[in-house]
């Protein structure tokens, strides 16, 4: 079986900021009329938004746009189980909202983390207005092209509202014997990912006590918590998942988001 890893963000998250010059976008308004959209804010390192996801004083709502591969869309119970983990943990007194976009395949069959910025450019559509934050998660088809014969990644956090599941390869381990159901191992790679973005391990939210797992990058040290690196081997992640429960975070990563404005 393969080794399994959640992503290897002590790279990912050192090289995902400002990717280019160009800080603006068009789109279309509500009205179909083209719009030119500041897009800066949403164009930073992992974990620099941190503090504005988890607090409610400048962004009292949270937009997360789904945009995915035909064929390849999240299930709604990843999705209800993200929306319950998030308003656990973040103060939007205003609510979490969902919106999907479905897109035609690149027809590639891997992707580079240039690509997927450049495809999100593309075709992302919501982004941070007024006291609205967004995040976009983008569902491709295809693998990471950093995979080796001995490691799959599932998801990427890249930038500070922008995660990538790469849902080929999460249906792949999904369809394995003994392997999780295909709607938990959403669950667990989406939640993690979104740990990131909220600035876990010690990438945009203090620790409050040392646990940072810094062999493994940006991880906790406790081995059933959410945003361990238990993503060691297969077998490994499978005894995680034992009953087929999302893990959820630990007390080190609850207090860290709760003293950076979190529940």
């Amino acid at each position: 079986m393969k080794f399994f890893q959640f992503l290897t963000c002590l790279l990912i998250i050192a090289c995902s900021s400002n990717v280019d010059s160009t800080d603006t976008v068009v789109i279309e308004d509500d009205n179909g009329d083209p719009t030119t959209v500041d897009i800066s804010a949403n164009r930073k390192s992992v974990g620099e938004s941190a503090h504005d996801l988890l607090a409610g004083s400048d962004f009292d709502k949270l937009t997360i746009e789904i945009i995915y591969v035909d064929g390849m869309s999240p299930s709604e119970e990843a999705l209800n189980n993200l929306k319950a983990f998030l308003e656990g943990h973040l103060n939007k007194p205003e609510g979490i909202e969902f919106v999907q976009q479905k897109i035609e395949s690149p027809d590639k069959s891997e992707y580079s983390i240039t690509d997927i910025r450049n495809l999100e450019d593309d075709i992302r559509t919501e982004y941070n207005s007024g006291k609205n934050l967004t995040v976009s998660g983008i569902f491709i088809d295809g693998e990471y092209d950093q995979n080796t014969e001995n490691g799959s990644v599932l998801g990427v956090a890249y930038q500070n509202t922008s995660f990538v599941m790469f849902m080929e390869t999460i249906r792949s381990f999904s369809g394995q014997p003994l392997g999780p159901s295909l709607e938990t191992l959403e669950s667990v790679v989406i939640n993690h990912e979104f740990g990131h973005l909220l600035g876990l391990v010690n990438v945009g939210t203090p620790m409050q006590e040392e646990h940072q797992d810094v062999e493994h990058g940006k991880h906790c040290t406790v081995d059933t918590c959410l945003m361990y690196w238990t993503a060691e081997t297969g077998e490994g992640l499978l005894n995680m998942l034992t009953g087929g429960s999302v893990p959820e975070l630990d007390n080190h990563c609850l207090d860290d988001l709760k003293a950076n404005g979190g529940k």
